[in-house]
């Protein structure tokens, strides 16, 4: 089978590997990806930010049919379409029954190791074990329409990320929202705050293409500047104190920066931008202020059967994130896309 290797910064390769067999386990199913995408947060392992051992398996978020179901699989069944969150849990421990999914107990990222040690794959490939297969698929009924694919890919983790990120802020109707990031999650998250019933919503966008994104997910205003600039803007655009809530989608000391001198006092940041690049709390600004800071990794397994019958009613289309298609075999140039801001978000189809 074809998947896609992280050999070194910004090298990655498409090459031929083993095909997946079950475990052992009795509890893991092995799925056939229809398709997967590149992550912002596969970019600070490409760009060297981060180091990982290397070669390895990357990619986090695909969806596909069930191939095969380990003997103590009950939930999950051959032939059925799944979205599988961008980490593997188990779902019944203390933390996925609290809806902390990402806190499980026997957690797992693709491209690492499960629960018993086995090597997880990457899942931008043409197959993917899945350890904890009833834990962790969620199965789509039916057989949905073709033209949903990008959107229930999705709900593997970017839109259901921006999600978390309006969730741990505290949108709710008639809030102010101010989103940090114009990638695919601050995108995400100006849909989700809309979604929660936010009465204005200002993406801090410096690319036409991504402002035209945003305002179709429902943004009513758009600021491109940032720093002390961006911050006393919003603070004109909101009573001269800021808005109900800040959404930090990017991971840096800047981005966080922004997020907590924008907020109104007594406000909220929800955060969840991967930390790289130092972001850091200043404690006394928040002592001052009372603006609350919460979020992390978001638990999408969590949210996603909430979520999905919008997505399948066409009521909600996160999928417009997606502005450029490749080939599995083509992932070096997905990413090269992504790194040089040719393509907001893109998809692979193997």
């Amino acid at each position: 089978m074809r998947a896609t290797l992280l050999y070194g910064e910004r090298d990655i390769r498409s090459e031929q590997v083993p095909d997946p067999v079950l475990s052992g386990t009795g509890r893991d199913a092995v799925v056939r990806v229809t398709a997967a995408c590149v992550c912002g947060s596969d970019l600070w392992p490409y760009r060297g930010v981060t180091h990982p051992d290397v070669p390895r398996r990357i990619g986090h978020e695909f969806v596909g049919v069930v191939e095969e179901v380990a003997a103590g699989v009950t939930r999950v069944r051959v032939g059925d379409t799944v979205i599988a969150p961008f980490y593997d849990c188990c779902g019944v421990c203390a933390n996925c029954v609290r809806g902390v999914t990402t806190s499980c107990l026997e957690l797992g990222w693709w491209g690492g190791e499960d629960h018993w040690g086995h090597a997880t794959d990457g899942g931008q490939g043409e197959f993917v074990r899945v350890p904890h297969a009833d834990g962790t698929l969620q199965v789509v009924p039916g057989t949905p329409d073709p033209e949903l694919i990008p959107s229930l890919l999705t709900l593997s983790d970017v839109f259901l990320t921006g999600h978390h990120a309006a969730v741990s802020g505290g949108v709710g109707p008639g809030s102010t929202v101010a989103v940090v990031g114009d990638g695919a999650v601050g995108l995400s998250a100006v849909l989700a705050a809309r979604r929660l019933g936010a009465e204005r919503i200002v993406a801090m966008s410096r690319h036409a293409d991504r402002q035209a994104v945003a305002r179709s997910f429902g943004a009513t205003d758009v600021v491109a500047e940032r720093g002390d600039e961006g911050v006393a803007i919003l603070k004109d655009m909101f009573d001269g104190i800021g808005p109900d809530a800040v959404l930090e989608c990017v991971g840096t000391k800047e981005s966080m920066d922004q997020a907590l001198r924008s907020a109104r006092p007594g406000g909220q940041v929800g955060f969840v931008g991967v930390p790289n690049g130092g972001p850091e709390l200043p404690m006394r600004t928040m002592f001052s202020t009372n603006v609350g800071v919460r979020g992390g990794v978001a638990p999408v397994r969590s949210y996603v059967e909430e979520i999905l019958p919008e997505v399948l009613d066409g009521s909600l289309a996160p999928g417009a994130v997606f502005d450029r298609e490749f080939a599995l075999s083509d992932a070096a140039d997905a990413y090269r896309a992504m790194d040089e801001r040719r393509t907001i978000k893109a998809l692979l189809r193997p």
